[in-house]
């Protein structure tokens, strides 16, 4: 087992990268890449950085110079012989040959396009434009580089015995909430914590310790190097970038209305089973599910990722029952926020009456809170989305308001053509 306190405490960017790998990524990516490169190759989009915690600096912290050296780093690499062969030839949900052989001999070929980067009070204004889907695989690793370049600013004057003790204070935290994990039966849980990890080594661990830990309720994680070199299930559907882009490819508010569910149509033609999994949230899940087409209600569940999850989950349940579908045979994946008091609770509530699961993110890979002065590795909300589509402005609404991005004349327009009304605003931690 790597010993993670000694590395930190010999951290040379040239030795150890903090991205070691085009696939040091989350699966759904992959997966969303090729929808997009059979479906929408050429259309431009623009990336932007946002973050929504203003309060951590991140160019006050982090040296441009050496956040540069690590972007440039990840602009330098390529598929591996090893990593397209596992690409090619794993199975993956149950599915062999998940990638089409176009899609991978572009893939094979890829180096990541430029980035604009530049400091503005206090922050980075990092940007990547250029064909949808190259730029969209600049999301994760644009953001595993600021996060573990804020740990170690952070962790940077830290001595030995210190970083050994922090480490453990760690581990022994995360070892407790997988002891308390341990006890629900019949649960299962995946880790979804690359975008906002505390760094690449510590993600590793924390994969590893669920896997002893947790034994088979632990069925996979996002990241798809951590999932090939530890043999463990890759685990990701789709996420709101696809909505968003499509929706602002639409020309007109009848276009647009329709646009979530081309996005889902297109989908279903590659993809069946547990990859069949609605988020509705994009613009609101009361309106997208009261607009839903009826093949939507046979796809196998729903990934609930803002707003109250037990809210969201009944709205799930009283939806299936109005089309006809049996809420138990349906599979409700809870991925905001979570901790083990909410997974817990979250459990109680709906086990029986739909299959539960859990995308565990943020507070598995980066829960360092109180463990160091000022609180200073306390995770912190940064996200990287796309800001527009063919010139035309993107736009999020979320079942949070406080999420909800975009211009506000165009916010105003989507929540008029989706019929939102009014949302509860809930903190946004991570």
């Amino acid at each position: 087992m790597v010993d993670i306190a000694t590395r930190v405490w010999n951290h040379k960017w040239k030795i150890d990268p903090i991205v070691r790998s085009l696939i040091d990524t989350d699966f759904y990516k992959l997966l969303m890449c090729q929808s997009i490169f059979r479906n929408k190759p050429d259309t431009t989009v623009v990336f932007t950085l946002i973050n929504r915690s203003s309060r951590v600096r991140l160019a006050d912290l982090i040296d441009e110079g050496e956040l540069r050296e690590q972007l440039d780093h990840v602009r330098s690499l390529s598929l591996t012989r090893g990593e397209s062969t596992w690409l090619r030839g794993n199975t993956f949900y149950g599915k062999r040959q998940m990638f089409r052989s176009d899609f991978m001999e572009w893939f094979e070929g890829l180096r990541l396009p430029a980035y604009h980067l530049e400091k503005r009070d206090g922050q980075f204004e990092l940007t990547f434009e250029g064909r949808w889907p190259e730029v969209m695989l600049w999301e994760i690793p644009a953001l595993a580089v600021l996060m573990e370049l804020r740990s170690r600013a952070v962790l940077h004057d830290m001595g030995r015995f210190e970083l050994q003790v922090l480490y453990a204070r760690g581990m022994t935290r995360l070892w407790e909430k997988i002891e308390r994990l341990r006890k629900i039966d019949g649960l299962k849980i995946a880790d979804f914590g690359t975008r906002r990890r505390h760094g690449f080594l510590w993600q590793d661990w924390c994969v590893q310790a669920m896997q002893e830990g947790l034994g088979a309720k632990f069925i996979g994680t996002s990241n798809c190097l951590i999932a090939k070199s530890r043999d463990v299930e890759a685990i990701g559907t789709n996420a709101h970038e696809l909505p968003m882009v499509y929706s602002a490819l639409a020309d007109t508010d009848a276009e647009l209305r329709q646009a979530p569910y081309q996005v889902l149509a297109d989908w279903q033609e590659e993809h069946d089973g547990n990859l069949r999994i609605i988020l509705p949230d994009t613009y609101g899940t009361e309106g997208f599910l009261r607009n839903a087409p009826d093949w939507l209600a046979g796809w196998t569940g729903i990934r609930i990722d803002s707003g109250d999850p037990a809210t969201g989950a009944e709205t799930a349940i009283r939806w299936w029952k109005e089309r006809g579908e049996d809420p138990t045979k349906k599979l409700v994946i809870f991925s905001d926020g979570l901790d083990v008091d909410t997974i817990e609770a979250l459990y109680a509530r709906f086990q029986g009456r739909v299959k539960v699961s859990f995308g565990w993110g943020t507070m598995l890979t980066n829960d360092f809170r109180g463990l160091v002065a000022d609180d200073a590795l306390a995770p912190f909300s940064l996200v990287c989305k796309a800001q527009s589509a063919n010139g035309r402005p993107t736009v999020k609404l979320s079942d949070n308001p406080a999420k909800a991005m975009g211009p506000k004349d165009e916010i105003e327009r989507y929540k008029r053509v989706f019929g939102v009304g009014d949302q509860k605003v809930q903190d946004v931690v991570v």
